[in-house]
């Protein structure tokens, strides 16, 4: 059977050309829109050398847009990158949409504040 497969972008594209490629090509948006803080970041990203790294894109799951409440496959959208991190060790950048986090289920309160150990050694608030 003939594969057919094809890169989204090519990884010497600068990081908005990649992204708008993302955006364009696989979530069929009208384009995307950096943020002053993110076109910093792109900016810096691309001067300390991490400019050619591929890009993982932190947005909602409930639709192509980064917009949880348009669902599924909206038309005429653009999608907003609000911030960019690269994450060296795994090799790639970060594009940060929306209100996303990116390590759902963590609580605002660490279970480890309630755990105490009292003089005699008993440990408590573990369960």
């Amino acid at each position: 059977m003939p594969n057919d497969f094809t890169y989204s972008y090519e990884l010497d594209k600068t990081i908005e050309e990649k992204l708008n490629d993302i955006c364009t090509k696989v979530y069929h948006a009208d384009g995307v829109k950096l943020l002053p803080k993110a076109r910093k970041q792109m900016e810096q990203l691309t001067a300390l050398g991490f400019g050619n790294m591929p890009i993982c894109m932190a947005k909602t799951q409930y639709s192509f847009s980064d917009n949880p409440a348009l669902l599924g496959a909206p038309k005429g959208f653009t999608v907003t990158v609000r911030n960019l991190k690269v994450s060296a060790g795994a090799g790639f950048i970060v594009a940060l949409t929306g209100d996303i986090m990116t390590m759902p289920g963590l609580p605002k309160v660490p279970a480890a504040e309630k755990i105490d150990v009292d003089e005699d050694g008993k440990i408590t608030g573990l369960f």
